[in-house]
This record gives structure tokens, C-alpha cells and sequence, in this order.
């Protein structure tokens, strides 16, 4: 009964990443694209989009849900990449003062966002959204009406015709920083080794977390609030501290998000950051409250294949280009929805299972 019980789980938990590359599987033929083309791109939006995923998985330990409110760390890291375009500062170099500028940002926006998180318990997800758009009305305030006002900028192609304010689009001079360091070509596919160490050390920092005080406190607070205030956990103080590392992390991610594609849209840029990043986890079979590496890379891969497949099949099944977006929104939509309904109906059917697994160990006790 236990073994039935456990392959259940299995295919229960496992449901959510099926059906999506079921739906890619299909979409790929229609796509026609050839199978060189989706390895190259697939390789270059894992390496895009992976840090800033992995950067969801602490404050789901802690109990608080998909942090939607990673915008904020987002937005400190687009902020530090234009102060280190008007300095000129190129390559890797660059992108590391990036880092460095961004992350006191990320720590003040972290806190602030911890702290009204705190006011909101139960409601983590929603308030972080909404969040999320009030301190990008700050943003676009700072970089449209302080930067090049009170902010001098020592390069006007920077600025608006009218002397401040950040244009709308801005190539940036660190372009494949991390990519190039160590570039290898392979049968026509481009491996950035170099971006790949980088979140393969998040990887192993992440795991070593979890193992440290601090990692153990959270996980006690995810598991049970009142527990661990009875335990002696500043509940709170550890709520916002993860809320800090993902905001923080989320900074670094969309610098090497942006890095990859090699322009920022200003304005626009961080907009839709968490809600991929959620979709990404949510397909490779996480839930809101229990994520890990594997859900994250694994669901980063079958998330950007559909992504990639389904515009281009709807265009060919439609015979309009502008169908084939709408698929594009749809999807990206219609995924964090269908994902959050199928994990809500695999945890009413845990509980049925270990329900059933009771009822049976109370019928049949062990002799």
C-alpha cells in the first residue's frame, strides 16, 4: 500500500511538467524549426533565465510563497547597469561593479518589501505583485525625472532630447560579459561555460544554505510559524531576511539576463521578470510551498521551449504572425494559472492519499 501510495505521489507530482512538454513535444513539429536551431536557443535562455529562477526558492522555504515582487531586485539591477553604461565601464569588469552597485539597492528594497510582506502573512504572493508595481512607479519617477536633474550623467546619448530622463532603450557596453569568458562552439551550439559556473555556484550556495542556521530557521518558519516562535526563531527578522537574498539574488540574475540579450528596455524591462521566472518554477513541477534546483532548471528548459515553439506554431497553423503572439501571451498566462490549479488539486489528493495510508495502518496494525 505504501509503494501504490508513493508512485501516486510520483505521477501526481510529476503531472504538471508532463502535460507542458507534451504540449511542446506537439508544438515543435508545427514550429518546423530544425533540432540544431532549438538546442542553441534553448541553451541560451537557460543560461538567460536560471539564476533569476533559482533566486524564487528561499522565501518558499520560508513559508512566504513565489516572491512576485522580484521586480524590485530586477530594477536595482538595471538601475546599477545604466549608472555603469554612463561610466563606460566595459566586459566583465563592468558587470561585476554592476553586482557590487546593485546590491545595496536590492538589500534597502528587500527589507522595505520584507517588511510590508510581514503586515500581509497569508497573502505574501498577491501583495508582492501588487508591490511590485508600486515601486516601479518609483523607478520610472527616478530614472525620468531625477536622472540627468539632480543625478548628473556624464553622457547625454543617455538622456532625453530634453536634458534628463533615461531613453527608452539603451545599448549596453557589457554585453556578453559572463557569455564570452568562456565561449565554446559545438555542432553549431553556443555554450557560455563561463554563465554556467556562475549558476552552478548558486546551485551549490543554495544547498549550502539550507543546511546553515540561518537556512534551518527558515525552513522551521515555512513549516510552521508558531512552532518556531516557540522555538526561539524570530519569525519575522527571518522572513525578511529571505526576502532580502531573493531580491538581491533576483539583482544578479537580471544583470545576467540583460548581459545575454545585450540591450535594456528602461522602462519596460523588469515588467515581466517574475512572472517567468514563476511560470519556469511552477512548470518544472514546484508548488508554492516546496521548490527546489531541479523544479527550477528543469522546469527553465521546458518553459522556454514552449515559449519558443508555440508563436511560430500558431503562425504556421494560422497563417498570421499576430495569432502566433497572442499564443506567446496565452501561454505565458495560461501556464502560471493552470499550474497553480493542478498543484492545488495534487495537494487535496496528498492528503487523500495519506488519509487512506492512516486509515490502513489503523485497520491493519503491524502485529
Amino acid at each position: 500500500m505504501r509503494d501504490k501510495n508513493k508512485i501516486q505521489r510520483m505521477l501526481t507530482g510529476s503531472i504538471v511538467p508532463l502535460m507542458f512538454l507534451i504540449i511542446s513535444m506537439v508544438g515543435i513539429p508545427l514550429s518546423r524549426f530544425s533540432g540544431v536551431y532549438l538546442a542553441d536557443q534553448i541553451v541560451t535562455r537557460l543560461v538567460r533565465n536560471t539564476f533569476i529562477v533559482l533566486s524564487l526558492l528561499l522565501p518558499i522555504m520560508a513559508g512566504m510563497g513565489i516572491n512576485f515582487g522580484l521586480g524590485l531586485g530586477a530594477m536595482a539591477g538595471q538601475i546599477a547597469l545604466i549608472f555603469i553604461t554612463d561610466w563606460g565601464i566595459t566586459g566583465w569588469q563592468g558587470l561585476l561593479l554592476a553586482a557590487l552597485l546593485s546590491t545595496p539597492i536590492s538589500i534597502a528594497l528587500g527589507y522595505f518589501g520584507g517588511l510590508v510582506l510581514n503586515r500581509a502573512k497569508g497573502r505574501e504572493m498577491i501583495t508582492s505583485m501588487i508591490l511590485g508595481f508600486f515601486i516601479a512607479g518609483l523607478y520610472q519617477f527616478f530614472l525620468l525625472y531625477l536622472c540627468g536633474n539632480l543625478i548628473p550623467f556624464k553622457s547625454p546619448n543617455l538622456l532625453l532630447s530634453r536634458g534628463y530622463g533615461i531613453r527608452n532603450a539603451l545599448d549596453l557596453p557589457t554585453a556578453k560579459g559572463f557569455d564570452n569568458l568562456l565561449l565554446f562552439k559545438i555542432k553549431g551550439i553556443n555554450l557560455p561555460i563561463g554563465t554556467f559556473l556562475i549558476i552552478i555556484v548558486l546551485c551549490f550556495f543554495t544547498r549550502w544554505f539550507r543546511k546553515t542556521k540561518l537556512g534551518q530557521d527558515m525552513r522551521a518558519v515555512g513549516q510552521d510559524m508558531v512552532v518556531a516562535n516557540s522555538a526561539g526563531i524570530n519569525v519575522e527578522k527571518t522572513r525578511i531576511q529571505s526576502i532580502i537574498i531573493s531580491t538581491v539574488l533576483a539583482g544578479y540574475g537580471q544583470i545576467i539576463y540583460l548581459q545575454n540579450i545585450g540591450t535594456l528596455n528602461t522602462y519596460n524591462g523588469a515588467d515581466q521578470a517574475a512572472l517567468f521566472a514563476a511560470a519556469s518554477l511552477l512548470v518544472g513541477g514546484a508548488s508554492v510551498v516546496n521548490a527546489t534546483i531541479p523544479n527550477a532548471v528543469i522546469g527553465t528548459i521546458i518553459f522556454h521551449l514552449m515559449f519558443l515553439v508555440m508563436p511560430v506554431a500558431g503562425k504556421y497553423l494560422t497563417g498570421q504572425a499576430m495569432i502566433g503572439e497572442y499564443f506567446r501571451m496565452f501561454f505565458s498566462y495560461g501556464v502560471v494559472t493552470i499550474a497553480l490549479i493542478l498543484h492545488s488539486w495534487k495537494r487535496q489528493k496528498d492528503k487523500e492519499l495519506e488519509r487512506k495510508s492512516m486509515r490502513t495502518e489503523t485497520d491493519h496494525p503491524k502485529s
